[in-house]
């Protein structure tokens, strides 16, 4: 098998099952975009994609572990009681509203650790990915570049994304942008210095978690979701 990315085989099997999903979801951008006079018929229209994306990908992903198990915001399938696919859509709202700004989130955990890890987003086919204890990096256009997380110190400084109640103090350049994989994604690329939320269905934020850590950042779960560059304390 030629690899198209920096990594494993097991990495670009996945990768391979991510782009022939996310050719679907342009088709079906572009068929949200016609329905932008009704909401609730976009909602359904989304709402039906997301679960084709579990549909398409899994077949793909059994053949890279045949007898893993698969959890999603929707479904959870048994496997082996080692191995688990963890899969969502995130951004789902932007994606109703024809924003591009959504991605594919797919972790492959074994024995309750995340060992690979993926967030595509299919509009601008920009993948960031990770493997455990292998540093985390971009690729887009072909190539592939490590990331690391930014050097910013000064919380009042950093730019820091929420997807947290308007209710509560806000710190920082304030981002919302409506796609909690790609807020982990940049704060791990630098883009972002934090990223702040409410608790999130796991299956959004698996990749997301490992890519982090890899990049050099750092990530809490508890009342809060909080991920920063582990630089700066929020």
């Amino acid at each position: 098998m030629e690899l198209l990315i920096k990594g494993s085989t097991e990495l670009n099997k996945m990768f391979m099952a991510l782009q022939r999903t996310a050719m679907g979801l342009r088709r079906d951008f572009g068929e949200v975009e016609n329905l932008q006079q009704s909401l609730r018929s976009a909602r359904d229209f989304v709402n039906k994609a997301a679960n084709r994306i579990e549909e398409s990908i899994l077949s793909d992903l059994l053949l890279v572990r045949p007898s893993a198990g698969l959890l999603t915001p929707n479904v959870s399938r048994d496997g082996d009681g080692r191995d688990e696919f963890v899969l969502a859509l995130s951004g789902a709202a932007n994606f109703v509203r024809a924003n591009p700004h959504f991605a594919i989130s797919l972790a492959l955990r074994s024995n309750d650790e995340t060992k690979i890890a993926l967030i595509y987003s299919p509009i601008d086919e920009r993948l960031y990915y990770a493997e455990q204890g292998r540093g985390a990096y971009v690729f887009s256009a072909y190539h592939s570049a490590r990331i690391k997380v930014s050097n910013i110190k000064d919380d009042f400084e950093a730019t820091v994304a929420y997807n947290t109640p308007d209710a509560r103090p806000l710190i920082g350049d304030v981002r919302r942008t409506g796609c909690p994989a790609l807020d982990l994604a940049w704060v791990a690329a630098g883009k972002l210095d934090a990223f702040v939320s409410e608790p999130l269905d796991f299956a959004e934020i698996a990749a997301g978690d490992l890519i982090v850590r890899e990049a050099g950042g750092k990530i809490e779960m508890m009342a809060d979701l909080v991920a920063t560059n582990g630089k700066i304390e929020l």
